[in-house]
C-alpha cells in the first residue's frame, strides 16, 4: 500500500533511501531529503506491507509527466516482485500522469515493462 511521505517518517525515508547506490553518504541524503520536502513538485511515498515500511519511491511532477528519481525496497524483502507492485500501484495512484523513468530507474522500470506493465508515454 502507498503511504505518501509525513515529516514524522524522515528517519525511515533517509534509512530506505540509503539502500540506492547514490545515497549512501548521509549529507548527500539530507540533500535528497531537503530536495522532497522544500519542493511541492518533488514527492515521496512509502510502500508498507502489512505494518512494516519496506520501500520508497520519490517523483518530480512536471506537468503531465512524474519522473521517478527514487526506487528501493530493503534488501530484506527484494526478488518478492514488491518493487513491480510498488510501480503499478503508483502509475495507478498518478491516474493519467505519465510515469517517466529518469537515469538511475530506467532498466528498473523498463523489466516493469517487459513484464507486462505497460508504461504510459508522456
Amino acid at each position: 500500500m502507498i503511504i505518501p511521505y509525513q515529516q514524522d517518517y524522515k528517519k525511515i525515508a533517509m534509512g530506505l533511501l540509503s539502500y540506492m547506490p547514490g545515497e549512501k553518504k548521509v549529507k548527500k541524503l539530507q540533500n535528497t531529503m531537503d530536495q522532497y520536502s522544500g519542493n511541492r513538485d518533488w514527492e515521496l511515498y512509502f510502500w508498507k506491507e502489512e505494518d512494516t515500511f519496506v520501500g520508497i519511491m520519490g517523483v518530480e511532477m512536471d506537468g503531465e509527466r512524474a519522473y521517478l528519481h527514487h526506487l528501493c525496497v530493503n534488501p530484506s524483502f527484494r526478488s518478492e516482485g514488491i518493487g513491480k507492485r510498488m510501480v503499478r500501484e503508483l502509475e495507478s495512484h498518478l491516474g493519467t500522469t505519465a510515469l517517466c523513468p529518469t537515469k538511475p530507474t530506467t532498466s528498473f522500470l523498463d523489466s516493469c515493462n517487459e513484464s507486462g506493465n505497460e508504461r504510459k508515454e508522456g
